[in-house]
């Protein structure tokens, strides 16, 4: 690492000397994490604007830098690396007297929902999965009920579009308390110690917000089974940040974690086992799936043709998800009408069932295909 590192600084200092001689009056940096993985050190934090300026100048003096160049740490924390943010002026030289300015770690990875608009209403069928969230309402408004026996972790599982995110958002707007949203993806990130960071980010906002839900979705993009560590790539630093969180050990109160995966069975035991509740959604019955047609068929702009029989349509469209029934059938069937300036028909289902179908049919894309 030390040899990419004095690879790297006299790349900068060499093939950027356009200035070379001016010295750089502010130069803005943020720290940027390890960008070696394996790496497992303590995601360091500059407290010390005075020390940390003496060494920067001590290291880093003559380098040339411009905005987005990575200055690697060889004496406070070493191998770490921090980005330039800004340099000023552009492409000049860190000098005796340059002002370094340190930028606090992002934390807008998540934007919180305050109270969602969906209700139970809106999650047509799932009556076992509603059942057990009426639990989750319970110790989320009266807590005291529970003492040290509350569901802190929930686990909802099932195929995709089967409304595991909008059962999440109905049960924050019941029990009237924040959801905070975040994709598994966006812990991944570019340095070690990102992801690790922004989990102790996300449950110290939940702290503040508390009452609250997280909900962390895609959850096996960094909780799978060690069998698929090549897919998965590293994350054990991601996983051993959100297990502390999970067990509780920092005491944080009045938190409920929700992870929702469309693929159970690819989870690590470890992690799964962190979670008191499994909550299963499934595909809806063609009862449930003729409510879903005409449910959303009523917010349509344009009306329904007399020739369209929604049980009938219902009855072919085994198989699919609400998302599928309301993402792929109705709204494709709305468009088509829109489109011919008339009502919905018989003949825009049929056509936009034959596409969904034939979508449905295609091989499946991704790490499994």
């Amino acid at each position: 690492m030390r040899a990419k590192q004095r690879v790297n600084n006299k790349k900068s200092s060499k093939f950027n000397t356009g200035l070379k001689g001016i010295g750089a009056k502010t130069v803005t940096v943020k720290p940027a994490g390890y960008p070696l993985k394996g790496m497992f050190h303590e995601y360091p934090e500059p407290s010390e604007l005075d020390v940390f300026e003496f060494y920067a100048r001590e290291q880093w003096n003559g380098f040339i830098v411009k905005k987005g160049d990575y200055l690697f740490d060889r004496r406070m924390f070493p191998d770490f690396a921090f980005k330039v943010m800004e340099a000023d002026p552009e492409n000049s030289e860190i000098g005796k007297n340059t002002k370094f300015i340190i930028q606090d770690y992002d934390s807008d990875f998540f934007v919180p929902e305050i109270k969602p608009s969906v209700t139970f209403k809106d999650v047509v069928g799932q009556e076992k999965a509603k059942q057990k969230c009426k639990l989750i309402e319970q110790f989320l408004t009266k807590p005291e009920k529970f003492g040290k026996w509350m569901p802190r972790n929930i686990l909802f599982h099932g195929p995709a579009g089967t409304g595991k995110t909008l059962m999440a958002k109905a049960l924050a707007n019941t029990s009237d308390v924040p959801f905070l949203p975040v994709r598994a993806t966006k812990l991944i990130g570019e340095f070690v110690g990102d992801g690790a960071r922004q989990i102790h980010q996300l449950y110290e906002k939940a702290e503040e917000m508390a009452p609250c839900i997280i909900f962390i979705d895609e959850f096996d993009a960094v909780a799978l089974n060690r069998n698929y560590q090549e897919i998965r790539g590293d994350v054990a630093e991601i996983v051993n940040a959100l297990l502390t969180e999970m067990d509780g050990i920092d005491e944080r109160e009045g938190i409920c974690t929700i992870a929702a995966t469309n693929m159970l069975h690819t989870l690590d035991t470890a992690v799964r086992s962190r979670f008191e509740e499994e909550i299963e959604f499934t595909l809806p019955t063609l009862e449930e799936r003729y409510k879903i047609l005409k449910l959303y068929s009523r917010t349509f702009p344009n009306k329904l043709g007399k020739d369209v029989n929604l049980e009938e349509i219902a009855k072919q469209t085994q198989g699919f998800s609400g998302r599928d029934l309301v993402e792929k059938l109705l709204k494709n069937a709305l468009h088509k009408a829109i489109l011919s300036d008339g009502k919905v028909t018989k003949i825009h289902f049929e056509m936009a069932l034959a596409e969904a179908v034939g979508k449905k049919s295609e091989p499946p894309k991704g790490m499994f295909a």
